[in-house]
Protein backbone atom coordinates (compact mmCIF):
# COMPACT_ATOMS: atom_id res chain seq x y z
CA UNK A 1 0.00 0.00 0.00
CA UNK A 2 2.16 2.53 0.84
CA UNK A 3 4.81 2.07 -2.30
CA UNK A 4 1.83 3.10 -4.32
CA UNK A 5 1.91 6.51 -2.65
CA UNK A 6 5.93 7.00 -2.40
CA UNK A 7 6.50 8.54 -5.56
CA UNK A 8 4.24 11.38 -4.90
CA UNK A 9 5.46 11.38 -1.15
CA UNK A 10 8.86 11.80 -2.44
CA UNK A 11 7.93 14.58 -4.56
CA UNK A 12 6.13 16.80 -2.32
CA UNK A 13 9.16 16.04 0.25
CA UNK A 14 11.68 16.61 -2.22
CA UNK A 15 10.56 19.68 -4.19
CA UNK A 16 9.93 21.18 -0.02
CA UNK A 17 13.47 20.34 1.52
CA UNK A 18 15.87 20.10 -1.73
CA UNK A 19 13.80 22.79 -3.79
CA UNK A 20 15.95 21.47 -7.34
CA UNK A 21 15.69 18.59 -9.46
CA UNK A 22 19.07 16.04 -9.87
CA UNK A 23 21.60 15.81 -12.55
CA UNK A 24 23.05 12.91 -13.63
CA UNK A 25 25.91 11.83 -15.35
CA UNK A 26 25.62 8.58 -17.25
CA UNK A 27 29.34 7.50 -18.20
CA UNK A 28 30.19 4.64 -20.56
CA UNK A 29 33.55 3.57 -20.01
CA UNK A 30 34.59 0.83 -23.34
CA UNK A 31 37.34 -1.62 -22.34
CA UNK A 32 39.55 -2.60 -25.14
CA UNK A 33 39.85 -6.56 -25.95
CA UNK A 34 42.48 -7.47 -23.10
CA UNK A 35 42.69 -4.12 -21.88
CA UNK A 36 43.96 -3.28 -18.38
CA UNK A 37 40.04 -3.51 -16.46
CA UNK A 38 41.70 -3.95 -13.16
CA UNK A 39 43.58 -0.57 -13.60
CA UNK A 40 39.81 1.32 -14.04
CA UNK A 41 38.48 -0.61 -11.52
CA UNK A 42 41.35 0.50 -8.92
CA UNK A 43 40.51 4.42 -9.75
CA UNK A 44 37.00 4.10 -9.83
CA UNK A 45 36.84 2.08 -6.55
CA UNK A 46 39.56 4.00 -4.73
CA UNK A 47 40.16 7.76 -6.27
CA UNK A 48 37.42 8.38 -8.50
CA UNK A 49 34.02 7.35 -6.45
CA UNK A 50 35.90 8.80 -3.03
CA UNK A 51 36.56 12.17 -4.27
CA UNK A 52 33.09 12.54 -5.81
CA UNK A 53 31.69 10.98 -2.05
CA UNK A 54 33.64 14.34 -0.36
CA UNK A 55 31.69 16.50 -2.53
CA UNK A 56 28.45 15.38 -1.59
CA UNK A 57 27.87 13.01 -4.51
CA UNK A 58 26.31 10.31 -2.99
CA UNK A 59 24.75 7.13 -4.58
CA UNK A 60 27.21 6.47 -7.31
CA UNK A 61 26.27 3.34 -9.07
CA UNK A 62 28.85 1.23 -10.94
CA UNK A 63 27.60 -1.89 -13.28
CA UNK A 64 28.68 -4.03 -16.14
CA UNK A 65 26.13 -5.91 -18.58
CA UNK A 66 24.98 -8.91 -18.11
CA UNK A 67 26.74 -12.19 -20.30
CA UNK A 68 30.05 -11.39 -21.90
CA UNK A 69 29.49 -8.46 -24.39
CA UNK A 70 32.47 -7.80 -26.97
CA UNK A 71 33.60 -5.13 -25.94
CA UNK A 72 32.90 -4.92 -22.70
CA UNK A 73 31.43 -1.92 -20.56
CA UNK A 74 31.67 -0.37 -17.20
CA UNK A 75 28.85 1.77 -16.56
CA UNK A 76 28.62 4.70 -13.97
CA UNK A 77 25.44 6.57 -13.04
CA UNK A 78 26.28 9.99 -10.94
CA UNK A 79 24.17 12.14 -9.21
CA UNK A 80 24.77 15.55 -8.85
CA UNK A 81 22.06 17.88 -6.74
CA UNK A 82 21.70 20.23 -9.35
CA UNK A 83 24.37 22.02 -12.53
CA UNK A 84 25.75 24.43 -10.12
CA UNK A 85 26.58 20.91 -7.94
CA UNK A 86 28.31 19.36 -10.66
CA UNK A 87 30.01 22.76 -11.70
CA UNK A 88 31.47 22.82 -7.93
CA UNK A 89 32.49 19.21 -7.89
CA UNK A 90 34.94 20.04 -11.00
CA UNK A 91 36.36 23.02 -9.37
CA UNK A 92 36.85 20.76 -6.06
CA UNK A 93 38.48 18.17 -7.71
CA UNK A 94 41.21 20.21 -9.69
CA UNK A 95 42.44 21.62 -6.07
CA UNK A 96 41.86 18.21 -3.84
CA UNK A 97 45.15 17.36 -2.70
CA UNK A 98 44.59 13.89 -1.92
CA UNK A 99 42.75 13.10 -5.70
CA UNK A 100 45.14 14.50 -7.13
CA UNK A 101 48.02 12.49 -5.43
CA UNK A 102 45.74 9.30 -5.75
CA UNK A 103 45.67 9.41 -9.49
CA UNK A 104 49.00 9.27 -10.42
CA UNK A 105 49.33 5.70 -10.46
CA UNK A 106 46.03 5.79 -12.99
CA UNK A 107 47.60 8.95 -14.79
CA UNK A 108 50.78 7.22 -15.50
CA UNK A 109 49.50 3.97 -17.13
CA UNK A 110 50.97 3.97 -20.63
CA UNK A 111 49.30 3.54 -23.66
CA UNK A 112 50.56 -0.15 -24.21
CA UNK A 113 48.06 -0.57 -21.44
CA UNK A 114 45.25 1.38 -21.74
CA UNK A 115 42.52 0.82 -19.78
CA UNK A 116 39.57 2.40 -22.09
CA UNK A 117 39.12 3.08 -25.86
CA UNK A 118 36.97 6.03 -25.55
CA UNK A 119 33.92 7.27 -22.60
CA UNK A 120 31.33 8.52 -23.65
CA UNK A 121 28.96 10.58 -21.28
CA UNK A 122 25.10 11.76 -21.58
CA UNK A 123 23.86 14.45 -19.00
CA UNK A 124 19.96 14.79 -18.06
CA UNK A 125 17.63 16.40 -15.61
CA UNK A 126 15.65 14.70 -13.36
CA UNK A 127 12.00 14.07 -14.44
CA UNK A 128 8.80 16.70 -12.30
CA UNK A 129 7.62 13.55 -11.17
CA UNK A 130 10.87 11.95 -9.82
CA UNK A 131 13.24 14.85 -8.87
CA UNK A 132 15.25 12.85 -6.86
CA UNK A 133 17.37 9.83 -7.18
CA UNK A 134 15.83 6.24 -5.24
CA UNK A 135 17.99 4.15 -3.82
CA UNK A 136 17.12 0.40 -4.19
CA UNK A 137 16.10 -1.67 -2.28
CA UNK A 138 18.98 -3.82 -0.63
CA UNK A 139 19.68 -7.42 -2.81
CA UNK A 140 18.71 -5.64 -6.11
CA UNK A 141 21.02 -7.29 -8.25
CA UNK A 142 19.35 -6.32 -11.47
CA UNK A 143 19.23 -3.10 -12.90
CA UNK A 144 17.12 -2.60 -16.09
CA UNK A 145 18.21 1.04 -18.29
CA UNK A 146 15.98 2.14 -20.86
CA UNK A 147 16.35 4.78 -23.54
CA UNK A 148 13.13 6.15 -25.17
CA UNK A 149 14.15 7.72 -28.82
CA UNK A 150 11.58 10.10 -30.24
CA UNK A 151 11.04 11.29 -33.67
CA UNK A 152 11.48 15.04 -32.20
CA UNK A 153 11.61 17.04 -29.21
CA UNK A 154 8.10 17.40 -28.89
CA UNK A 155 7.18 13.97 -29.15
CA UNK A 156 9.89 13.34 -26.25
CA UNK A 157 8.39 16.15 -24.09
CA UNK A 158 5.55 14.51 -24.57
CA UNK A 159 6.26 10.67 -23.46
CA UNK A 160 7.74 12.67 -20.14
CA UNK A 161 4.61 14.09 -19.70
CA UNK A 162 2.89 10.59 -20.14
CA UNK A 163 5.58 9.82 -17.30
CA UNK A 164 5.36 12.70 -15.20
CA UNK A 165 1.30 12.65 -15.33
CA UNK A 166 0.53 9.30 -14.21
CA UNK A 167 2.57 6.27 -15.68
CA UNK A 168 5.56 6.67 -12.68
CA UNK A 169 2.78 6.09 -10.00
CA UNK A 170 1.70 2.50 -12.38
CA UNK A 171 5.07 1.75 -12.80
CA UNK A 172 5.49 1.80 -8.76
CA UNK A 173 1.94 0.08 -8.65
CA UNK A 174 3.25 -2.63 -10.07
CA UNK A 175 6.66 -3.35 -9.20
CA UNK A 176 8.62 -1.59 -11.59
CA UNK A 177 10.81 -0.10 -9.17
CA UNK A 178 12.62 3.05 -10.51
CA UNK A 179 15.99 4.36 -9.80
CA UNK A 180 15.89 7.53 -11.92
CA UNK A 181 13.91 9.09 -14.85
CA UNK A 182 16.19 11.68 -16.97
CA UNK A 183 15.34 14.19 -19.95
CA UNK A 184 18.55 13.76 -21.98
CA UNK A 185 20.52 17.47 -22.42
CA UNK A 186 24.01 16.35 -23.97
CA UNK A 187 25.08 13.23 -25.52
CA UNK A 188 24.41 10.54 -27.75
CA UNK A 189 20.59 9.40 -28.80
CA UNK A 190 19.44 12.45 -28.55
CA UNK A 191 16.36 13.46 -28.21
CA UNK A 192 15.70 11.12 -26.00
CA UNK A 193 14.65 9.95 -22.38
CA UNK A 194 16.15 7.63 -19.93
CA UNK A 195 15.35 5.72 -16.95
CA UNK A 196 16.51 3.22 -14.78
CA UNK A 197 14.58 0.47 -12.94
CA UNK A 198 15.42 -2.28 -10.17
CA UNK A 199 14.83 -5.77 -9.77
CA UNK A 200 15.67 -8.72 -7.55
CA UNK A 201 16.08 -10.88 -10.39
CA UNK A 202 15.02 -11.91 -14.30
CA UNK A 203 12.06 -13.62 -12.79
CA UNK A 204 10.94 -10.29 -10.70
CA UNK A 205 11.37 -8.16 -13.47
CA UNK A 206 9.30 -10.46 -16.21
CA UNK A 207 6.40 -11.23 -13.97
CA UNK A 208 5.87 -7.43 -13.54
CA UNK A 209 6.45 -5.81 -16.43
CA UNK A 210 3.80 -8.14 -17.66
CA UNK A 211 1.48 -6.94 -14.69
CA UNK A 212 1.98 -3.33 -15.56
CA UNK A 213 1.42 -4.19 -19.47
CA UNK A 214 -1.88 -5.38 -17.83
CA UNK A 215 -2.64 -2.84 -15.86
CA UNK A 216 -5.98 -1.21 -16.48
CA UNK A 217 -4.70 2.53 -16.37
CA UNK A 218 -2.09 1.96 -18.67
CA UNK A 219 -4.31 0.65 -21.01
CA UNK A 220 -6.08 3.71 -21.01
CA UNK A 221 -3.63 6.57 -21.39
CA UNK A 222 -1.61 4.39 -23.96
CA UNK A 223 -4.47 5.05 -26.43
CA UNK A 224 -4.85 8.49 -25.62
CA UNK A 225 -4.33 11.11 -28.30
CA UNK A 226 -1.98 13.40 -27.10
CA UNK A 227 0.41 10.53 -26.13
CA UNK A 228 0.63 8.88 -30.00
CA UNK A 229 3.87 8.28 -31.28
CA UNK A 230 5.71 9.99 -28.94
CA UNK A 231 8.82 6.56 -28.82
CA UNK A 232 10.34 6.04 -31.99
CA UNK A 233 12.99 3.65 -30.77
CA UNK A 234 13.62 1.51 -27.80
CA UNK A 235 17.03 0.81 -26.04
CA UNK A 236 18.01 -1.44 -23.40
CA UNK A 237 20.48 -2.73 -21.22
CA UNK A 238 20.93 -5.36 -18.48
CA UNK A 239 23.47 -4.20 -15.82
CA UNK A 240 24.21 -6.15 -12.83
CA UNK A 241 26.28 -3.69 -10.14
CA UNK A 242 29.79 -4.43 -9.23
CA UNK A 243 30.99 -4.80 -5.63
CA UNK A 244 31.99 -1.13 -5.04
CA UNK A 245 28.69 -0.05 -6.64
CA UNK A 246 26.88 2.34 -4.58
CA UNK A 247 23.39 1.33 -5.72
Amino acid sequence: MFRNYFIPLLLLFSTFVFGQKEYYELRTYTIPFNGSEAELHDYLSSTLLPVLNRNGVENIGVFEALGDPTPKQVVLLIPYKGVSHYEKVLNEMNSDKTYQSDKKVYDAIPISKKVYTRYSSSFYFAFDGLPQMVKPAEGSQLFELRTYEGYSENAVDRKTDMFNDGELTIFEETGLHAVFFGSQVSGPLMPALTYMLSFKDMEERNANWNKFIEHPEWKRISKLPEYANTVSDIKRTFLKPLAYSQL
